[in-house]
């Protein structure tokens, strides 16, 4: 998943060379991008914790407003204004959204009927591919140990979803559906960083889950789909609920964990290699056993921490690794 440092010139205009992890830059990426995985992990907390009572329409539509709300009213005015909000490229925002709807709703969709700490272990396939998608799309190396340590990970991928036995749900594919949106996201982020903050990205981002929660709301968002059969499918199809008072802390923390974990993605994707940043988002993986335990009493079994471990010690080894390799030159 990290690279090796670069031997050959970039594909994409405007890269600057890697960073190593002395890097100010690399700095400052690594920061953003442990920041990022803390504030999704308490975005997802609260939509999971919204799950059994709202649709995932009304949860989408009041986390965008109150991340709009956060990045028009306070990031944009202290990052260089409302000018950032010209863009060149509108065709790569808008398949850069797409993506990251289909990564949110999938991922979404998995937490309300599995443990926030086994979906978010298995959605941790996403550095891997981000890692494969660096080296097919952005030119970027990565070395035999880390293809191994890659391999790995998939091994505590499918040792979380059990396939062929009776443990196995097809739920747990969602989140391998939202890792795959979310690597194509972030390849499409590295080519915006050239000619867009991370500001401008993270505003169309939620203009994107505005406009989608609308969308989904006047179509299907009356509760006639919902069977209330499956917890996932109750979810997507239940009615619009005039909210509770008492949850307006959940509905808030879904915005500012959104706001804050897009700007800060978008940051260090822009001035770091993908293959740097991915690893460094398993900061989440503690934040949601955590979350899972003080929130809704859940605890991995055996078998998922064995996944946990495999996924996560992938990732710390290749972090190790690279230091090794930027110490060494």
């Amino acid at each position: 998943m990290f690279i090796a440092p670069v031997k050959q010139k970039s594909r994409l205009p405007g890269r600057r060379p890697f960073a190593s992890l002395g890097d100010s830059s690399a700095t400052l990426g690594a920061l953003c991008a442990v920041g990022a995985a803390c504030a999704f992990t308490l975005g997802d907390m609260a939509v999971k914790a919204l799950s059994d009572s709202y649709p995932l329409h009304q949860v989408t539509l009041i986390r965008s407003i109150v991340a709009l709300g956060f990045l028009v009213g306070l990031v944009m005015p202290l990052t260089g204004g409302f000018s950032q909000l010209r863009t060149r490229r509108p065709g790569i925002h808008l398949l850069r959204g797409c993506f990251l709807l289909g990564a949110n709703m999938a991922f979404f969709l998995a937490l309300a009927a599995m443990p926030i700490a086994d979906a978010t272990a298995i959605f941790f396939i996403s550095p891997m591919i981000i890692a494969v998608f660096s080296v097919i799309f952005l030119g970027e190396t990565v070395g035999p140990r880390r293809w191994t340590a890659i391999s790995v990970g998939f091994v505590g991928v499918l040792i979380m979803i059990r396939p062929g036995t009776d443990a196995f749900t097809p739920v747990a594919l969602l989140p391998l559906v939202a890792a795959t949106c979310y690597a194509s996201l972030h390849m499409l982020t590295r080519r915006l960083g050239a000619t867009d903050s991370a500001a401008t990205m993270a505003v169309y981002m939620q203009g994107a889950f505005l406009g989608f929660s609308i969308l989904i709301g006047l179509s299907i968002g009356d509760g006639r789909f919902d069977s209330g059969t499956h917890a996932s499918l109750s979810f997507l199809f239940r009615a619009w609920v005039w909210p509770d008072p008492n949850d307006a802390l959940f509905f808030v923390l879904t915005g500012l964990g959104s706001a804050t974990g897009g700007f800060l993605i978008s940051q260090a994707y822009r001035i770091c290699e993908a293959a740097l940043i991915a690893p460094l988002e398993y900061a989440a993986m503690p934040m949601a056993i955590f979350w899972g335990f003080m929130i809704f009493s859940e605890w991995p079994d055996r078998l998922a921490w064995a996944g946990i471990v495999l996924i996560v010690g992938s990732g710390v080894y290749m972090i190790w690794r690279e230091t090794r390799l930027q110490k060494s030159n």
